[in-house]
C-alpha cells in the first residue's frame, strides 16, 4: 500500500508542477502540493482496490 501511495504522490507532484510551471515558481510549488495530495488519495484508492 505504501508503494502505491508513494508512486501516486510522486506522479501527482510532478503533474502539478508541470501544470503550474507557466505561472511561476510559487504557483508551481502550490499546485505541486495539491497534486501530491490528490496523488496520495488516488494511490490509496488504487492500493485498496488491488488488495481487496
Amino acid at each position: 500500500m505504501k508503494l502505491c501511495i508513494f508512486v501516486g504522490m510522486s506522479v501527482g507532484s510532478w503533474a502539478g508542477w508541470a501544470l503550474g510551471e507557466s505561472g511561476g515558481v510559487m504557483t508551481a510549488f502550490l499546485v505541486s502540493g495539491v497534486g501530491s495530495l490528490v496523488g496520495v488519495y488516488l494511490g490509496w484508492r488504487a492500493a485498496r482496490a488491488l488488495l481487496e
